[in-house]
């Protein structure tokens, strides 16, 4: 068929067709090699009117590539898949949007500095499995973080993570400030593990080197995150109130969120540890860290751990051991414990912090 018939039939126009064609995502089937005009199978049509409504609800071309390439099924997976995803980016921006509607509407809150602090504790330990430690934690009167280093460079990645946040979260800052805060520091946090597998062993692949990173910083009565990879956050409320403040950036997650596997079956499941976005690694072509401000109350208690915690003991005994400790400092050493009556498979590092008036 001409170009011009297959537009009647696929209802797109030519230059729409000519575009996609251009983009590699729907070629002819056959080019004149002499005028270049372009002629489609009949068969084609349903795959192009597939690319325009890919197209239309903004899924990026590579992407759009792969799933015209699945049979049905996997298809609509990868679109459930991607709009789970859409979704949560979408909430994640609908607070940062929030929390900026609120901070030009009240002078009072854009000024409110140094009114919380925190009481805090952090460890690391290396498991009964793994020779080495790839983990790194810290905790500090303004920063809580938790990086899971992967790869040959993992360790100088998750460390080069951690140190790049130590100086902007130094000082204090105005609440007004906190995303510009959050921003620089997910920049420089990239940068430094970067430059961290760069520098490792040269037998390693620059890119199968990485790390995960999630990080709060406290000023006045809010507290930025700063999140990326399978490493996470929990809150604890009013003694009783635990849910996790963060989203695994992990194939295991995505498929949860497109219905496609339970959270029991995702315990066991072969690509478990697989990420879709962490800093450095092939995993970092995505998007960047999720980006987010909270407001912190009195008697809050936060939890930040690697996945050789969250992966080997329960939401339910995380949450009871965080209820029932008199302090942070015991708090890590309970949640250790129970990594390694677990069996400690992994890395292990956790941080807690209890939010207290100054």
């Amino acid at each position: 068929m001409t170009i011009g018939a297959f537009a009647r039939l696929s209802r797109l126009s030519a230059k729409a067709l000519r575009r996609y064609d251009e983009l590699g995502l729907l070629e002819p089937a056959l080019v004149d090699p002499v005028n270049g005009y372009r002629y489609y199978d009949p068969a084609q049509a349903r795959t192009a009117r597939l690319v325009a409504w890919l197209r239309r609800i903004g899924m990026p071309l590579a992407r759009i590539t792969e799933v015209i390439a699945l049979d049905d099924g996997a298809a609509a997976a990868a679109i459930r898949g991607y709009w789970a995803q859409v979704e949560a980016e979408t909430a994640a921006r609908r607070d940062l949007a929030a929390f900026l509607i609120d901070q030009l509407s009240t002078e009072e809150a854009m000024t409110q500095v140094g009114t919380l602090g925190i009481r805090y504790a952090a460890r690391t330990e290396t498991g009964a499995v793994r020779e080495t430690n790839q983990d790194a934690v810290y905790a500090g009167a303004r920063l809580l973080a938790v990086a899971d280093g992967f790869g040959a460079g993992g360790a100088g990645a998750s460390t080069a993570a951690i140190e790049a946040l130590k100086p902007v979260a130094r000082g204090a800052v105005p609440a007004a400030e906190l995303l510009n805060l959050l921003h620089d520091a997910a920049e420089q946090a990239a940068r430094a593990v970067r430059d961290a597998v760069a520098d490792s062993d040269g037998s390693a692949a620059p890119d199968e080197s990485g790390t995960t990173l999630t990080a709060l910083m406290w000023t006045g009565a809010q507290l930025g995150l700063v999140h990326i990879g399978d490493s996470r956050a929990y809150l604890l409320r009013d003694g009783e109130l635990f849910f996790r403040i963060t989203h695994d950036h992990s194939l295991v997650q995505s498929m949860i969120d497109d219905g496609s596997l339970t959270e029991e079956e995702a315990a066991s499941h072969p690509q478990r540890a697989l990420l879709l976005r962490a800093l450095g690694g092939g995993a970092s072509s995505g998007s960047g860290p999720d980006l987010d401000v909270r407001e912190a109350r009195p008697a809050d208690r936060y939890l930040l751990c690697s996945d050789g915690l969250s992966a080997v003991v329960a939401g339910t005994e995380l949450a009871r051991v965080l209820a029932g400790a008199d302090g942070p400092g015991t708090a890590v050493r309970e949640l250790l414990a129970l990594a390694a009556a677990a069996g400690a498979p992994d890395n292990v590092a956790c941080a807690v912090a209890d939010v207290v008036a100054l």
